[in-house]
């Protein structure tokens, strides 16, 4: 009798499944790994601080800055810690904030310095101690003091303005006020001298009756357009050193029962709230910057050293247009239009 053989049962043998099980352990593993190594580049990325330091809290450009600056941080999973002085000329919360976030740990500082000096020896021990800083729109003296700085070119902004108004005023003799930010602004200088290589005058000119300090906002400035209209009350050209300071100066000059008629006003920064006022003839001409790419720019310089060691360094321009509601001959310009799409505030 013959016996029937069996057939081999189908499906996996031993050996197949010990393979399958030793390479799906394998699969594990990787994972596993891959997503520590994961977990690990954010925990990274999120242990980086950034420290943004202002001249103040209140002015349109350093609010708009500090949004920028967060929004940045936030897209490069960084923690940002922010300060700023309780005006454009208060040195002393500067020096502290500088200190405090060197001892916090922040991996590098952006900073517009109150002054051209006085926060030098702070940033140079917060430099010491592997900091990185980099000043955004104003620069330090020397500007070695820092390790870069990401910035309009002020005196540029300055020429253009400068020259606007001379344009504007047709080469006659004027009589001009200017209103300056404070002693000791490195920014302030650079525009102020920038206008006047604009309008093709030196410091002391005759045609200058009075240059006061308006700390960069619409009250002070407003009261320093006031003692000015006090030493000359036909004023023909106004320069300020940015759009807060030159409503205050219309606020004057409006108060005194003046007209913008044969006025020209110039300014700069580039708000929103400063371009409409270009549009309503309060200013006819500003410069405007870009505060929101000077932000972002120095979050990214932070991001990259923390991660590679890697330094930003010398200067970065950041962009500077004309915006004038009026073109004159001879000095470009961009259009209200644009300056209204490529606002901040």
């Amino acid at each position: 009798m013959r016996h029937l053989q069996r057939r081999p049962q189908s499906g996996p043998t031993r050996r197949t499944v010990r393979i399958t099980l030793a390479l799906l352990a394998l699969v594990g593993a990787t994972t596993a790994v891959l997503v520590a190594a994961s977990g690990t580049t954010a925990s990274k990325s999120a242990s980086i601080t950034v420290g943004l330091i202002t001249k103040d809290a209140t002015n349109p450009f350093f609010v708009k800055m500090k949004q920028g600056a967060k929004a940045e941080a936030q897209r490069k999973h960084a923690s940002l810690k922010t300060a700023a002085g309780k005006s454009s000329s208060d040195n002393a919360s500067q020096i502290a904030a500088i200190e405090n976030m060197t001892t916090a740990g922040v991996k590098g500082i952006l900073i517009t310095v109150a002054d051209a000096k006085a926060e030098n020896n702070a940033i140079k021990k917060a430099r010491k101690a592997g900091v990185l800083v980099i000043a955004l729109d104003s620069p330090t003296t020397p500007k070695t003091v820092t390790d870069a700085l990401f910035a309009t070119n002020n005196f540029n902004a300055g020429v253009l303005i400068g020259k606007y108004a001379r344009a504007a005023t047709k080469g006659k003799r004027v009589t001009i006020a200017m209103l300056d930010e404070h002693a000791g602004s490195s920014v302030g200088a650079l525009r102020h001298n920038g206008f006047l290589k604009g309008f093709g005058i030196k410091n002391g000119n005759r045609q200058i009756a009075c240059v006061g300090n308006g700390q960069g906002q619409t009250a002070p400035s407003q009261t320093a357009m006031e003692n000015c209209l006090q030493k000359a009350p036909k004023i023909d050209v106004v320069y300020t050193i940015n759009e807060p300071s030159a409503l205050g100066a219309w606020n004057a000059l409006k108060k005194a029962g003046k007209s913008k008629s044969g006025l020209t006003i110039v300014s700069v920064d580039g708000g929103c709230a400063g371009v409409r006022n270009v549009r309503a003839d309060i200013i006819d001409a500003t410069s405007q910057q870009y505060p929101l790419k000077m932000a972002s720019l120095g979050v990214d310089a932070v991001v990259r050293y923390a991660k590679t060691g890697k330094k930003a360094h010398g200067y970065t321009d950041t962009g500077v247009n004309l915006i004038a509601k009026k073109a004159v001959i001879g000095v470009k310009s961009k259009s209200v239009a644009y300056g209204l799409k490529n606002c901040w505030g």
